[in-house]
């Protein structure tokens, strides 16, 4: 599903946020990315999305080479990957409904699949009975599951999720982990990057830990490794 091969990359600033880094994410994986702040984790999120282009080496995701993808095929690439993020990054003047049916409307879904859709991945994360509500209406957990729900609405293969119960209290971090790991026995690849030791601890999943842009460990049923 994803595959680094010697992947460097080289920031223009001189930083090497990557060196020499090789994995492979088979379909249907959860995989836990570790490693203290600025070891490299988000790049490596960059990288999967054509957010940044590496320096060497080639980034697979779902057999494309990332590296050769042209500007105007970038869309076609990310409606293979759905992202949640730590602020959550709502559309505030839209609803729930709305705000999950505009991730189907970019990439040109029809009123009818939308119709269809929207309800299910609500329903989904238990958040069909706030379709209209608005994200200023939600608490932090609530506004997260909306993120998912959107996240999931075009059914993409991999779910990457950065940080994703950073701004959450440890009961509602644990039951939006719970979350992704519904979603995952249902066939979507997830990556998780994450400082939440607990969490890492508790879920014993794969840890692929990052540290100054090399990777130390690649543990199955693995542990969060930080103090």
């Amino acid at each position: 599903m994803i595959t680094f091969e010697s992947v460097t990359k080289v920031y223009p600033n001189g930083v090497k946020a990557l060196d020499d880094v090789s994995f492979h994410v088979e379909k249907g994986e959860f995989i836990f990315l570790v490693g203290p702040s600025g070891a490299g984790k988000s790049t490596v999120t960059k990288l999967i999305l054509k957010e940044e282009e590496v320096t060497s080496g080639i980034v697979t995701v779902n057999g494309l080479n990332v590296k050769r993808i042209k500007h105007h095929q970038v869309p076609q690439l990310r409606r293979y990957i759905g992202m949640v993020f730590q602020d959550f990054r709502l559309l505030p003047n839209k609803s729930v409904y709305e705000n999950v049916s505009f991730a189907m409307e970019v990439i040109g879904a029809s009123r009818r699949e939308i119709r269809r859709a929207v309800p299910d991945v609500l329903s989904m994360v238990g958040l069909a009975h706030k379709a209209r509500m608005k994200p200023s209406e939600l608490s932090g957990g609530e506004q997260q599951r909306v993120s998912l729900a959107r996240a999931m609405a075009n059914h993409p293969p991999i779910i990457i999720a950065d940080e994703p119960t950073g701004n959450l209290d440890p009961e509602t971090a644990f039951s939006i982990m719970q979350l992704l790991d519904d979603i995952n026995k249902r066939g979507t690849t997830i990556i998780v990057a994450t400082h939440a030791k607990e969490l890492v601890d508790a879920m014993k999943k794969r840890v692929l830990a990052i540290e100054s842009g090399v990777i130390v460990r690649d543990e199955e049923r693995g542990a969060y490794g930080y103090d």
